[in-house]
């Protein structure tokens, strides 16, 4: 499974709705949406700042990631930011892979 840290921003209707519902509850449902889609939630913060919410989440691909992505921000709730996480692992295979590379302007 791949490893996704989703930051999220409530719009002024997403804060009536967790005024309402409070961080447990947002915490179970979107636990539940994630194991559904067959991942898992590792964990769930908010915080001050930037973003209201952190997330990092277990799931299988990257189209699950874009569409959790696409039905919260189309929920009018939140905006989401998806960022796609790598291990040490994988950069250790990412930098033994030989590439050829020529950078814009360079002959």
């Amino acid at each position: 499974m791949a490893k996704y840290l989703f930051q999220s921003t409530y719009t002024t209707e997403g804060v009536r709705g967790l005024l309402d519902e409070g961080g447990s509850g947002r915490v179970t449902q979107t636990e539940n949406l994630i194991t559904r889609l067959g991942g898992r939630l590792e964990s769930f913060y908010f915080a001050f700042g930037g973003a209201d919410v952190y997330l990092i989440v277990d799931l299988p691909d990257n189209a699950t990631a874009a569409a959790i992505a696409l039905v919260a921000t189309a929920s009018g709730a939140v905006r989401t930011k998806t960022v796609v996480l790598l291990t040490p692992e994988e950069i250790d295979r990412a930098a033994q892979q030989k590439v050829s590379f020529r950078p814009p302007g360079a002959q």
